[in-house]
């Protein structure tokens, strides 16, 4: 039996993905893309979903970027394919209702950095290198980095990464806001252990509903933005997950979601 190319661990609804190709320091192919939708699918069904984290294996990458040896022979058309391939899986990953957070440990340059800016949030190992290096192999970004690095960072640093091709180190990183925390990589376990006890003990609709009326507020104009987000919060008061929360404060308990 071949072995996995995504590994998948759910611990009570905190859904854990690694990309597993170490030697290849988990390089995007067609086979990893393929895999990595299949899961995504499989999750959008999960009624009990929390939140979904997703690295690489190994010490030295989170995703080195799209597998070259693959892409270096292919056709206007073929390339075409494969860039609509991962365009539809990354957007499956920024299209889960959970929270979606990038561990990023080591290289995350190209189509990995472009999975990363798929996710709600990063959190970076102090040995991260982060880039879109695309016009050094004389390509732009194909797998949404061109769109969504500047809704991230801002046009002007998105411009510097994706015409120079220069990788930044995890504090850069950090300070022009491609991610959110930056830590030793020996302490990257822990905090995906205290993340997933936070993101589990939240009220998992209320998060649903808070990263909703951000990502679809994002694309309306303020008015239209605040009516979502005003309705979203009614529809909170609608089940008992606002009662159990509210109970437990007053109660001085920790709630039971």
């Amino acid at each position: 039996m071949s072995e996995k190319l995504i590994d998948v661990v759910d611990n009570a609804g905190i859904v854990r993905l690694t990309i597993n190709r170490p030697k290849a320091l988990n390089a995007l192919n067609s086979g990893v893309l393929a895999e990595l939708e299949r899961v995504l699918v499989d999750l959008e069904g999960h009624s009990d979903l929390r939140a979904v984290i997703i690295t690489g294996a190994g010490e030295k990458s989170f995703v080195a970027g799209a597998d070259i040896a693959e892409m270096r022979e292919k056709t206007p058309m073929q390339a075409r394919e494969f860039a609509r391939q991962a365009l539809d899986t990354v957007k499956r990953l920024e299209a889960l209702p959970v929270p979606t957070v990038a561990l990023v440990n080591g290289f995350c340059l190209g189509g990995g950095c472009e999975l990363a800016l798929a996710c709600d949030w990063a959190v970076a190992s102090d040995n991260a290198i982060f880039g879109q290096p695309e016009v050094l192999l004389g390509v732009i970004p194909g797998f949404g980095g061109t769109q969504r690095l500047p809704r991230r960072i801002g046009p002007a640093m998105a411009i510097d990464l994706c015409t120079t091709g220069r990788k930044i180190d995890a504090q850069e990183a950090l300070r022009i806001g491609l991610v959110n925390r930056v830590m030793p990589q020996a302490e990257l376990e822990g905090y995906v252990e205290e993340l997933s006890q936070q993101l589990g003990g939240n009220g998992p609709q209320s998060v649903r509903a808070a990263k909703q009326a951000i990502h679809d507020g994002m694309d309306q104009d303020l008015d239209s933005a605040l009516a979502l987000e005003n309705a979203l919060f009614a529809l909170c008061f609608a089940g008992d997950e606002q009662s159990e929360g509210m109970s437990a404060f007053v109660e001085k308990r920790k709630p039971n979601f």
